[in-house]
């Protein structure tokens, strides 16, 4: 057989929006077979337990396959009716779709579009990792922290491709191999967004799924964000160390050239320093998200420990609609700030929200799947089928169950933004059944979304990374193994106290 006969024969995972394709294919035609049925609901909306009967959908061949043929349209807009229940884009009630949440995605894109045109982070990283190049520790900690830090307020992970050509040489000039610059960049960032705060693809979507604020349940997360990513930046060093000390304890080996400038300055040029504009930029960054954080977290809840407290006359209670105009507004000024001029300017903010169409129209696409079940009245059966195995189950252990299930859904989903979409609905009724907050569920959804993201290969930040670093995967995979299974007993112990204590 040819190369390119290999090639062509080679199995390629299919995408997230190829993977929704089908299942949404599948859920229509299970909706066939699962009997239809309904929950009361309290006047929240929320479904109140055992209270499930069995009642007809009444829907026609005809109106299934247009509830097919439409599920798309309703993920973006589609309306619920008050009185049916039924969702569909001509409808009168309430917004059923996902419009303001696609809107947040293009607008958030634009922003970190506009924000990477200034080289402003690009420049900013590039200097701290220079800084530090002849304290490896020190180095290694410093990448990782920030990569760690951007990966829980926004998601960072795609971007670190660009540093692979950096932080690769700085390592291998101070000793250490070619997996002590792999696990720095994505066990850096990968651990922020496994331990997502306020990231709006992972904790925004799913908190917007499950009916509460994004700033629900952020001190557990915050929590866990600390202790991890310092269990990670260890983990790392020491490994590290390791292999400084002695070299044949590499897991990777090295490659010809690689040990010529070890243990000297890297002859990699300095960056360029930053500049006034870029400095500026840098601070409007910093000062926009942590406005975002402070303008989502239900501050009297958080402070008084009581859910049901009365907000604060300060707090700002936002959400998607506030947030996504925050950073359209924001990316306009970013570019205002770095002078890119209209033209310059327009064509980045465009080409950013064009990035960012795919994770928007996956989150689109398993809305749909959500309307599907409901116009079918099949939701309601699927949740009363797991009722009874979550009724009367510890909160702790619930919390690690949802953990655990959510596991497989992130392999076949590697998008945070559609796993959210496509689970939630069913996840977070179920804590409401088992007694436990919410926002636990979102933060032990997010937690086995980001641990499989740190192995999987369907992911580009792993398979990129690693070939960029040129390091074979399953030489990753050993390297990160044992790091992996603490972190999973790490994840269970957090998601089971914050269930407990909730």
């Amino acid at each position: 057989m040819t190369p390119e006969a290999q090639e062509r024969r080679r199995f390629t995972f299919p995408s997230a929006l190829t993977v929704l394709v089908l299942v949404t294919i599948v859920i229509w035609a299970l909706a066939f077979v699962l009997p239809s049925g309904t929950y009361a609901r309290n006047a929240a909306g929320r479904p109140l337990q055992g209270s499930y009967h069995r009642t007809p959908s009444g829907r026609t061949f005809p109106e299934r396959l247009g509830d097919l043929f439409l599920s798309p349209v309703n993920g973006l807009y589609g309306i619920k009716d008050a009185r049916t229940g039924l969702v569909g884009p001509d409808l009168t009630g309430e917004l059923y779709g996902s419009a303001g949440v696609f809107l947040f995605v293009l607008a958030i894109g634009a922003f970190i579009t506009v924000v990477f045109a200034t080289g402003a982070l690009d420049r900013g990283i590039g200097r701290l990792a220079h800084r530090l190049r002849d304290r490896g520790a020190l180095l290694i900690a410093g990448v990782m922290a920030v990569f760690s830090l951007l990966g829980t307020v926004e998601g960072f992970a795609e971007e670190t491709l660009g540093f692979y050509g950096l932080i690769v040489p700085l390592m291998l000039a101070l000793g250490f191999d070619r997996l002590v610059a792999t696990g720095a960049i994505i066990l850096g960032a990968g651990i922020g967004v496994l331990c997502s705060t306020v990231n709006p693809f992972a904790t925004g979507v799913a908190s917007s799924a499950a009916e509460i604020s994004l700033g629900d349940g952020i001190g557990l997360r915050v929590a866990m964000w600390l202790v991890l990513t310092a269990t990670t930046i260890a983990y790392v060093i020491r490994y590290a160390r390791r292999v400084r000390a002695d070299p044949d304890r590499s897991l990777c080996g090295f490659l010809p050239g690689d040990r010529e400038h070890a243990q000297t300055a890297p002859d990699v040029p300095e960056p360029p320093p930053l500049t006034t504009l870029h400095k500026t930029v840098l601070v409007a960054v910093a000062l926009l998200f942590a406005f975002m954080i402070f303008s989502v977290i239900p501050w009297s809840g958080a402070l008084t420990g009581r859910a049901d407290a009365p907000p604060y006359a300060w707090e700002l209670g936002w959400s998607f609609p506030q947030l996504a105009a925050m950073f359209l507004v924001g990316a306009v000024l970013i570019g205002l700030l770095a002078r890119m001029g209209e033209q310059r300017l327009s064509a980045t903010f465009v080409q950013g929200a064009a990035d960012f169409i795919s994770p928007a129209l996956v989150i689109v696409l398993a809305r749909g799947v959500t309307v599907i079940m409901n116009n079918a009245r099949v939701t309601d059966t699927v949740l009363h089928s797991i009722e009874g195995v979550v009724s009367g189950t510890p909160s702790a252990l619930f919390g690690v169950i949802v953990f655990i299930v959510n596991l497989p859904l992130a392999f076949l989903i590697p998008s945070t933004s559609g796993h959210a979409t496509l689970a939630m609905p069913i996840l977070a009724p179920l804590a409401d059944f088992a007694g436990v907050t919410r926002p636990v569920v979102v933060t032990a959804w997010q937690a086995a979304s980001g641990w499989m993201n740190l192995w999987v290969p369907t992911t580009a930040v792993i398979m990129g990374g690693v070939s960029l670093a040129k390091v074979g995967y399953d030489t990753y995979l050993r390297f990160a193994a044992p790091l992996l299974a603490l972190l999973f007993l790490l994840i269970c112990t957090f998601v089971a106290l914050g269930a407990a204590v909730t």
